[in-house]
């Protein structure tokens, strides 16, 4: 059985909150890796009348840079920890007032309650690393409920066919697993998952931090 992602460990908010720690346990590189996910959807041409939906959003390390560039009101952002994202917008964006709070909901299972159908860019950043394909699974069958969705990037890490049942040191160092976080997954197994529920997958060539690699989602004809 897999073992739970550290994430999903009792008070592990809680604790990282009262500690002045809402950064460090978002995988570290702050400002390097928001930077990354912001061109990351400039890439894919988000524009600042689209509408964006963070997934995982943590303590809103790509949100303090998005919401300043989209339309107000055009930022949502999910996460397991509503505390962690009210953290990041009291204390990492430039204008909190810009955002929402409502715009911050709580999500442990990839439900995306209360996000509206106006959404056209999702982005899911260093989440499935640390956890496992069933909740990719649920990822990709409830965000077609999205009309205007065009785009949804997220990122894995990837193991050769040969190394994929033990650990396996990643381009950038970090050892990675099949049974527990952070997780590895083959390339046939996204393909195929991809394919039963209804996308059509895109692999981008460039390095991301630690060795993870970007995919963008589509929605099948």
């Amino acid at each position: 059985m897999s073992q739970k992602s550290p994430y999903q460990a009792p008070d592990f908010y809680a604790r990282a909150i009262a500690q002045g720690r809402h950064r460090d346990i978002v995988g570290g590189r702050w400002d390097e890796t928001g930077r990354a996910q912001m061109a990351l959807l400039l890439d894919a041409g988000l524009q600042p009348h689209h509408h964006l939906l963070d997934i995982g959003a943590g303590s809103l390390r790509l949100g303090c840079k998005a919401v300043p560039y989209l339309d107000p009101g055009h930022y949502w952002a999910t996460d397991p920890s509503r505390d962690m994202m009210l953290t990041g917008r009291t204390h990492e964006l430039p204008d909190p007032d810009r955002l929402d709070p409502a715009h911050l909901v709580q999500d442990e299972t990839f439900a995306f309650p209360g996000i509206p159908d106006t959404i056209t860019h999702a982005l899911a950043f260093a989440v499935f690393p640390h956890l496992t394909l069933p909740h990719l699974r649920l990822a990709l069958e409830n965000l077609r409920r999205f009309p205007a969705l065009q785009v949804f990037l997220f990122t894995v890490f990837l193991a050769p066919q040969d190394e994929a049942a033990r650990p396996y040191r990643q381009p950038d160092g970090v050892v990675t697993h099949p049974a527990k976080a952070p997780f590895h997954v083959l390339e046939t197994e996204l393909q195929a998952l991809a394919t039963e529920t209804g996308w059509s997958l895109t692999r981008d060539a460039r390095m991301l931090p630690r060795g993870q690699v970007l995919y963008a989602a589509r929605r099948q004809p």
